[in-house]
């Protein structure tokens, strides 16, 4: 299925942070607690929630909560999607019918 307009601005909007691309690379390591991403980061508990927010409603995050603490790991579906995303978007079509064809 071609994925639409709306679903790949959300993914690449998600990326389009040079926060939330360091929060993607920590967790390529596993699954971090956000205390470990908040020591890591050095940013406030807010501005983390903002973006695990955006990273998770991108689908390439998922999150689960254990006790008090959030615990993020990268969603091997929502990779795959975005993967599929930037495939789709810089496919250059061969086709001979465009506007400036001269034969």
């Amino acid at each position: 299925m071609e994925p639409s307009n709306k679903q790949i601005t959300v993914i690449f909007k998600a990326l389009c942070d040079e926060n939330r691309v360091q929060i993607f690379r920590i967790l390529q390591n596993g699954e971090r607690c956000a205390c470990h991403l908040l020591e890591k980061m050095h940013l406030s508990q807010p501005t983390l929630s903002h973006h695990m927010k955006i990273l998770c409603d991108s689908g390439l995050v998922v999150g689960r909560k254990e006790g008090k603490w959030m615990h993020y790991s990268i969603s091997a579906e929502g990779a795959k999607v975005a993967m599929d995303c930037l495939k789709d978007i810089t496919a250059v079509s061969e086709n001979e019918n465009n506007c400036c064809y001269k034969q």
